[in-house]
């Protein structure tokens, strides 16, 4: 994920990767009852949501995935959808929640954050104004490929503030690493199948909070773990 962060707004860029088999649904209001307002990318399986947002209180979360540092039992493992959809509605996460491990981003027009889990420790971070990526450990950290690799060319892609459609630049850097062989860990769209894990890349999705109010897109790729668009 790239976000791009302002005073009272931030930008992002999120990629989802799922093993194409578990079934999902695109953005929309799924939620009626439990969470009224908010749209979001759902997970069918768990009922949970990969990326969340309340329009009403200008909101948006993504969820990844992180390694757990002890392993919990299955049987006592809860959903982490749930926290996405908690988090767009202003509920913390427990301080120490019954989920494998997570980074979950927020952002609305108070700041951006990323709240960190890995099965012993809870941990906040702040992010500063900017453009920063993070996947599965730290926010900008030089040690994940793909950040190393895409990070200052999503920060020189950076589109002017006015610019309505800002995310056409970084959506371009998004094909470029379609190009990138599977087995290449600079690549963003994702064949994670030569790691040994079952997910691919199946969507992207941008995101706009700011004075304004909260804008929102996302666009599957036609072939999942390839820079295919429906367009």
């Amino acid at each position: 994920m790239v976000i791009d962060v302002e005073p009272g707004a931030a930008r992002l860029l999120a990629v989802r990767d799922e093993d194409p088999q578990r079934e999902w649904d695109r953005l929309g209001p799924w939620w009626p009852e439990t969470y009224p307002g908010v749209i979001g990318v759902r997970d069918r399986r768990a009922g949970g949501a990969w990326l969340a947002a309340n329009p009403a209180t200008r909101r948006i979360a993504v969820l990844l995935n992180r390694a757990d540092t002890v392993a919990l039992p299955e049987h006592e493992v809860h959903t982490r959808g749930f926290l996405v959809l908690d988090a767009v509605t202003g509920t913390e996460p427990a301080a120490h929640p019954r989920t494998h491990g997570f980074n979950l981003l927020e952002a609305g027009p108070d700041g951006a954050r990323v709240i960190s889990w890995n099965g012993v420790s809870r941990t906040e971070t702040p992010i500063g104004p900017g453009v920063h990526m993070i996947a599965h450990d730290g926010l900008d950290d030089p040690q994940t490929a793909r950040i190393a690799h895409w990070l200052p060319q999503f920060r020189a892609r950076t589109s002017d503030a006015a610019d309505d459609r800002w995310w056409d630049d970084w959506v371009q850097l998004l094909a470029e690493s379609g190009d990138m062989p599977a087995e290449d860990d600079r690549a963003i769209i994702r064949d994670n199948r030569p790691h040994g894990y079952p997910t691919l890349s199946l969507l992207y999705c941008v995101a706009e909070v700011g004075a304004d109010g909260l804008r929102i897109h996302d666009e599957p790729f036609a072939d999942p773990g390839h820079w295919s668009t429906a367009h």
